[in-house]
Parts: C-alpha cells; structure tokens; sequence
C-alpha cells in the first residue's frame, strides 16, 4: 500500500517563512561579526559656529538716518 502525503497551502508557507526567518538571522549574525576592525576611529573635528550681533547692522543703518536728518534740518533752517 503506497500513502502519499501532501501538504497543504498553510503548511508549505509556514515551511518557507521559517526558512527565510533562518536565513535572515545568519545573515544578520554573520554581517555583524564581521563589522568590525582593528584600526582607530577616525574623530572629525567640531564645527564651530559664530553668532554675529545684530548691533553692527543696526548701526549701518541708523548712521545715514541720522546724517539724513541733519542734513534735513540744516535745509529746513534756511
């Protein structure tokens, strides 16, 4: 008496995902124990930012407004 077996839909892809659940983690295994190296880290150096004050160009803008108004009042007085 031949039995011959078959599996269902639901067991052939429990079959496959168990497989690619197994391949994902010895990829992931043998990736991270080769990751790293003997040599020292490379350190960049900081950026370093300047904030500029906003008086110096407040100041390029009030010295003409002051000039001009002198300028007006000298006209005006005569």
């Amino acid at each position: 008496m031949l039995v011959v077996a078959f599996m269902t839909a639901g067991q052939h892809l429990e079959d496959t995902m168990k497989k690619l659940v197994l391949a994902a983690a010895l990829t992931a295994a043998a990736s991270t124990a080769s990751a790293g190296t003997i040599e020292e880290p490379v350190m960049e150096a900081p950026v370093v930012v300047e904030e500029t004050t906003a008086s110096s160009s407040a100041a390029g803008v009030w010295v003409p407004l002051v000039l001009l108004a002198i300028v007006a009042a000298v006209v005006a007085a005569d």
